[in-house]
């Protein structure tokens, strides 16, 4: 009996230290003090993230262009003054003398033109712009929303399985205490509890990271301590590359911005042609002095005939071809990039495929024999082990192929445009 009694002490003892450790590693991680879904993340991306408030920046910067390329040219004028008399011969008249000169000058229309239109291409191309920096901030979010629920579900199935290799050590145990195991069982089974609380620690420090990875995109809105609520996204029909990359080529916004690019660089090319045009400046004055009184009217215009802006017209056409290299250049890279997306869509349905055909439940039905066999003595330690780590490993590599399935379709919705 004192036998029996030492044994069941000794059970308990084992168990609240491994209790106290779970809990210990659980309290690194930190309880979290809120709960946010997919849709509250994203408006706090949205509304909080620095690169939207940049590309804010850059659409006003274009407003201020195009209020400027539209603005006329301000008229000059100067003045001087002074008393004056005649000399030879001298009559003894003494007058104030003064010249007042107002100068406007006339820009050429064409290059005004050109220039409004640089500036409205500049304008569009910032729209754009800030297009493309909202789908990218919310692929972003999604997917480090994303990596937060795998994460989440991670450190929940470490510690099921800690729970459940805590389950047999303590029957372990109890069998050993009646005589009807031996102690190198009760080892085997303390090395498995010992690796299912490592596996927790790691989940927890993974959890951190992907948190940490996360409240980054919502400019620290988040704080360091929260949960998630929500699922991962299923994949609602299928996929057709080719249609996909016709509507990206159509509608997404860096294309958009980079047409808008080159239409600006050839407007600015057109702007540099026009500027060989040279303005023309209408002058008028008003001279007064001893004996003489005069109002003047002229025009000034600046002749091009050493140097025609040649050097600033192909800079500006140099500008033109790179913009349309660039263009290019994405349109492939984002064709390219749809292709593999699909591909991965389509290949992490395939796993759900076959986990959700079969293999989660055959893993569960193995386990459930394996207990049911453990109990009744007709299976071993080791196959009771076994059991539960394939268990765990099958339910972690399903979550990780719905994880790696939305990821995909995140990644496939920023390199489409969009929904």
């Amino acid at each position: 009996m004192t036998r029996q009694l030492n044994a069941w002490l000794a059970i308990l003892a084992s168990g609240m230290a491994i209790l106290g450790l779970s809990t210990h590693v659980a309290a690194a991680a930190g309880e979290p003090s809120a709960t946010h879904t997919l849709h509250t993340v994203l408006e706090l991306a949205l509304a909080h993230n620095p690169t939207i408030a940049g590309a804010q920046g850059v659409m006003q910067q274009s407003r201020g262009q195009q209020v400027a390329a539209g603005a006329y040219l301000n008229p000059s004028i100067s003045g001087v003054a002074g008393r004056g008399s005649i000399r030879d011969p001298s009559t003894g008249v003494k007058v104030t003398e003064r010249t007042v000169m107002v100068e406007q000058p006339l820009e050429w229309l064409g290059k005004r033109r050109a220039r409004q239109q640089a500036a409205d291409a500049g304008a569009a191309g910032a729209s754009a712009a800030m297009e493309e920096t909202r789908l990218n901030v919310i692929a972003e979010t999604k997917v480090a929303f994303y990596h937060v629920l795998f994460a989440q579900r991670d450190a929940e199935l470490a510690g099921q399985h800690l729970t459940m290799v805590e389950e047999v050590l303590r029957t372990v145990k109890a069998r050993v205490a009646a005589g009807d195991a031996t102690s190198f069982a009760t080892m085997k089974a303390t090395v498995e509890v010992q690796k299912a609380t490592k596996e927790v620690a790691r989940a927890q420090n993974a959890l951190v990271v992907v948190r940490a990875k996360l409240d980054m995109v919502t400019a620290g809105t988040l704080g360091r301590q929260f949960s998630l609520q929500g699922d991962f996204e299923p994949l609602q029909q299928g996929l057709d590359s080719e249609a996909l990359a016709a509507r990206a080529m159509e509608q997404h916004p860096t294309l958009r911005r980079l047409t808008n690019l080159v239409e600006q660089a050839q407007f600015s090319a057109s702007l540099e042609r026009e500027s060989r045009i040279p303005n023309v400046t209408v002058q008028g004055g008003y001279h007064r002095e001893a004996g003489d009184e005069s109002v003047v009217a002229g025009l000034s215009v600046r002749l091009p005939l050493w140097y025609q802006r040649q050097g600033e017209i192909e800079s500006a056409l140099g500008a033109t071809y790179r913009a349309e290299a660039d263009r290019l250049r994405v349109q492939n890279e984002m064709t390219q990039a749809i292709t593999q997306y699909v591909q991965e869509v389509r290949t992490a349905n395939e796993q759900l495929q076959v986990f959700e055909t079969g293999l989660l439940k055959q893993a569960e039905q193995t386990l459930r024999v394996a207990r049911i066999s453990f109990k009744e003595g007709a299976a071993s330690l080791l196959d009771l082990l076994d059991s539960q780590r394939v268990y765990r490993q099958t339910q972690l590599e399903y979550v990780q192929a719905r994880a790696d399935l939305s990821i995909a379709l995140a990644q496939l919705e920023r390199a489409v445009g969009g929904n």
